[in-house]
C-alpha cells in the first residue's frame, strides 16, 4: 500500500512532468548523460547491463515515461514499481544501487535542463525519485525499513550529494 509514503502535491506533480516532457525530445542524450555519470559513481554496475547503451537508454526514458505519467494515479503506480524492483533483483541489482541510481537522474536532469532545473523542480524530482525508491526496495528486500536503512557503500558521503 502507498501510505503517506507516496504522496506528491499537484504543484511537485506538475514541476515533475514539465520538466519531464522538456527533456523526452533529448531522451538518447538525457540517457547517455545518465549512464555516463552512472557508471562514473560507480563503475561496478556496468555488470547490471548486457545489452548495448543505446537500447538501455530507451528502456530508461520509457521507464521514466511511465512513472512520471503515472504521478496522476499513484495507487496503480506502486505494483508497477513493485514488479519492475523483483525483475531488477533478478538481474543483480543491490539495495545501495538505488543510490547512484537517483544521483545519475538528478545530474542527468540538471545537465538536461540546464537553469530549468530549478531548486522547486529539483526537489520535486528527488522527493519522488526518494518515495518510489523506498516502494522498489521494500518490494525487492522484505527486511528493508527506511527507518533504519543506511546505504553500506557509503555513496552519498563519498559524493557530496544526496538524493535518494
Amino acid at each position: 500500500m502507498l501510505g503517506s509514503n507516496m504522496s506528491i502535491t499537484a504543484i511537485e506533480k506538475k514541476l515533475i512532468q514539465d520538466s519531464f516532457s522538456k527533456v523526452a525530445p533529448i531522451a538518447d542524450t538525457a540517457a547517455e548523460i545518465f549512464y555516463g555519470k552512472l557508471f562514473e559513481y560507480d563503475p561496478s554496475l556496468k555488470r547490471l547491463f548486457k545489452s548495448d547503451m543505446t537500447s538501455q537508454g530507451r528502456k530508461l526514458m520509457n521507464t521514466l515515461g511511465v512513472a512520471v505519467k503515472g504521478l496522476d494515479d499513484l495507487e496503480s503506480l506502486v505494483p508497477v514499481l513493485e514488479g519492475i524492483a523483483i525483475k531488477h533483483v533478478r538481474y543483480g541489482v543491490k539495495i545501495d544501487d538505488y543510490t547512484p541510481v537517483g544521483n545519475a537522474l538528478i545530474y542527468a536532469l540538471k545537465t538536461g535542463l540546464g537553469d530549468e532545473f530549478d531548486t522547486k523542480t529539483r526537489n520535486a524530482w528527488v522527493k519522488i525519485y526518494s518515495t518510489i525508491a523506498t516502494v522498489m526496495r521494500s518490494a525487492a528486500y522484505p527486511d528493508y525499513d527506511p527507518n533504519t536503512y543506511k546505504n553500506e557503500r557509503h555513496y552519498n558521503k563519498q559524493k557530496k550529494q544526496n538524493y535518494a
